[in-house]
């Protein structure tokens, strides 16, 4: 029975072909989406964790996505901060969303001497802002296909700016501005979006938390712990993600299901005359039908092989075209898109296995 299947789909490689292209497509589509998506979340997740910081302060009501909150609160809050009794540093930062090259961005605007005192900056060339139209790189960006160095000129938010130095990733944002400049060119001259604290011991967390409840003017702030801000960024705290992911995942389905439906039924209907000989010849239904869920199987399994070769080139495409991006591909997902396709292929392959069983062997004998 296997040298049949192997046989009837070399007979027809084309659509053998186009039928393990599409399941490719829909394992490609299922576990590049869901690396962008996750890629996103971690990669930012690292970056913050890098600045050095052990709380976030928030104003009421911002978004988990601080860049899309804008800069809402006057950055002067900052000095309150700064007279808590636990409080070792506290830094006043602006995260902008920009489109950057052609992609988009978080900018960050932050003052320098504070933000460098919650973890120091790990200079690979250059140093500090030299001036308000200043920026400080990471590696990552230096690295990109432009190539830059200490010196050379970049537009943002149509202003150009010196790159005054370049820095290890891993520090927030990948391009840092003086906060003033940032906040003038996004009209939120004097505001902030986020408050990074550094406490004098971490066991004093929540007396800093107290702290700034019973401070007027912050007391509905939000305050996290970089441990609880951690913990929240995940796709079930992340606004449509998950169901922009379920969205992607039905369609890439629909695609993988509907081909090998229409592949298998037309196999069906030009093997009409095969299959009466068969039945003929004693094969039962379940032989039939057998025969036809083997033949989605195995494209199944070439397509399904095929798309997680796909995805990991397009990983190095993506790592060498757009270095900022952070591309990640989990088991997790690799496993849950292959059983997807799988269970697409064999859904998709029923109904004309069960068509073919049905089949009476003297009119398919007849069949024309």
């Amino acid at each position: 029975m296997n040298k049949l299947v192997f046989a009837n789909l070399i007979h027809r490689p084309m659509r053998s072909i186009i039928s393990a292209a599409a399941i490719a497509i829909e394992v490609v589509m299922i576990i590049s989406v869901a690396a962008i998506f996750l890629g996103q979340i971690d990669g930012q997740k690292i970056r913050t964790n890098g600045i050095g910081a052990d709380m976030i302060v928030r104003p009421p009501n911002s978004s988990l996505i601080a860049s899309v909150s804008g800069a809402p609160v006057p950055a002067s809050f900052v000095e309150a901060l700064r007279k808590l009794p636990h409080v070792a540093v506290a830094s006043a930062t602006i995260q902008s969303f920009t489109m950057g090259a052609g992609s988009p961005e978080i900018l960050y605007g932050i003052d320098y001497s504070s933000y460098n005192a919650l973890r120091p900056f790990t200079f690979i060339a250059g140093g500090p802002f030299q001036g308000p139209n200043d920026i400080i790189i990471d590696d990552v960006v230096a690295r990109s296909d432009k190539g830059y160095r200490v010196g050379d000129k970049l537009q943002i938010l149509s202003h150009p700016f010196r790159i005054s130095g370049i820095v290890e990733a891993g520090k927030g944002g990948r391009k840092m501005v003086p906060i003033d400049t940032l906040g003038d060119l996004i009209n939120s001259s004097g505001k902030a979006s986020t408050f990074f604290l550094k406490s004098d011991n971490e066991g004093n967390e929540d007396l800093i938390k107290q702290e700034i409840k019973n401070t007027p003017g912050l007391q509905n702030y939000q305050v996290l712990t970089m441990v609880e801000w951690m913990s929240f960024m995940t796709p079930e705290h992340i606004p449509g993600f998950n169901i922009a992911l379920d969205v992607v995942t039905l369609i890439a389905t629909l695609v993988g299901f509907l081909v090998i439906f229409l592949s298998m039924y037309t196999a069906i209907l030009e093997r009409t005359r095969e299959i009466g000989i068969l039945k003929s010849m004693g094969a039962s239904k379940l032989a039939i039908v057998s025969m036809v869920l083997r033949e989605s199987v195995m494209m199944a399994v070439v397509g399904v092989a095929l798309g997680i070769g796909l995805t990991y080139v397009i990983h190095g495409f993506l790592d060498k075209k757009f270095p900022t991006l952070f591309f990640e591909i989990t088991q997790q997902w690799l496993i849950r898109a292959s059983v997807i396709a799988f269970l697409g292929a064999i859904l998709g392959a029923a109904y004309p296995a069960l068509m073919a069983a049905r089949k009476d062997p003297i009119d398919a004998l007849s069949y024309e």
